[in-house]
């Protein structure tokens, strides 16, 4: 076990329950995040009021983790435990690498049975080095990737990657878009994803080195690829349901339109979540962005729970283990 666990100022109790059918048990890095640890009590406070069947394992300072046992009614309490990433449950100071720690601990709280998600809003490498250490890797994914989803003018588009990996071959990039029509098959129900590249322009031959070499890939690859797409297909959702790029223009492009669409509102008029899933590794984890509210965090907490009650990791995984089809035409 990583430290036992217990219900925050209360006294410890041994081993962990088995959970109820529908529960999901989600560790959340307390420190993770700009703003933390208060957006991350925020955040937590936020989604299990939200959802009675959600329990959280809050992993860091036991100071910050009593802040979310006092403010909650006492039905609720018992659905909030506490990890020190040091396996110590005293209140304590702070070590400098506590960031990392705390989502070493996190993940390994899935990997050895006591949690069934982990949510982040901290360093992106490290919590991305963490779950593939921790978690393991896919056999046919060399290099994890972050799909978010963001809102248009016609639904919902899958972008990936945004962060996980910005230098990406052509081999890591054609996995990248293998996971994310696996994704959206999955998650969205869409029978045949349609995949898009990002780049510059449709025209044929338009963008870098990468870009220009990689549509014979995906032509051949087994998804649905319709061709090179621009940022505004992003917006307006009506060419692919999965957008595939590097984590370096992902990472840009989804932070720009996360303020667009804060000052302006997205194209679908519904909020947006700010939140990603790490595909690629042994587990459901979840990375929020650094700059992330309570309601961001309460998003991605969400976010982590339902996609460990529809078995995202183990139906993805079974997908991407299928022989890859080549198109020889």
């Amino acid at each position: 076990m990583p430290g036992q666990r217990r219900h925050a100022g209360a006294p410890a109790t041994g081993q962990a329950t088995v959970p109820e059918p529908g529960t999901a048990r989600i560790a959340v890095d307390l420190l993770g995040g700009d703003h933390a640890p208060a957006v991350v009590v925020d955040g937590a406070l936020r989604a299990i009021r939200a959802d009675s069947a959600v329990q959280l394992i809050l992993v860091g300072p036991m100071e910050a983790a009593g802040e979310v046992f006092a403010a909650l009614d006492p039905a609720d309490r018992a659905r909030v435990s506490a990890l020190g990433s040091q396996g110590s449950f005293r209140p304590m100071r702070v070590p400098k690498n506590w960031a990392e720690s705390g989502v070493r601990a996190a993940v390994l709280a899935v990997a050895q049975g006591e949690a069934d998600a982990v949510v982040s809003a901290g360093n992106t490498g490290a919590t991305v080095t963490a779950a593939a250490l921790g978690l393991g890797r896919w056999p046919a994914v060399r290099r994890p990737a972050l799909a978010a989803v963001l809102p248009t003018a016609t639904g919902r588009v899958v972008l990936i990657d945004v962060g996980a990996t910005v230098d990406p071959d052509e081999q890591a990039l054609t996995v990248i878009a293998r996971l994310g029509a696996a994704y959206a098959t999955v998650v969205h129900a869409v029978g045949e994803p349609r995949v898009g590249l990002l780049t510059i322009g449709t025209e044929e031959g338009k963008g870098d080195r990468l870009r220009r070499a990689m549509p014979a890939l995906l032509e051949r690859s087994g998804i649905k690829y319709v061709g090179l797409v621009e940022g505004n297909d992003v917006v307006t959702g009506r060419r692919a349901d999965v957008v595939v790029t590097d984590g370096f223009t992902g990472n840009v492009l989804l932070k720009g339109l996360e303020t667009a669409y804060a000052l302006i509102g997205s194209p679908s008029g519904e909020p947006e979540a700010r939140a990603a899933m790490l595909l690629g590794v042994g587990g459901t984890v979840v990375v929020c962005h650094g700059a992330a509210a309570g309601t961001d965090l309460a998003a991605g907490i969400a976010l982590a729970a339902d996609l460990h009650r529809r078995g995202a990791v183990h139906a993805i995984a079974t997908l991407m283990s299928e022989p890859e089809v080549i198109d020889e035409q």
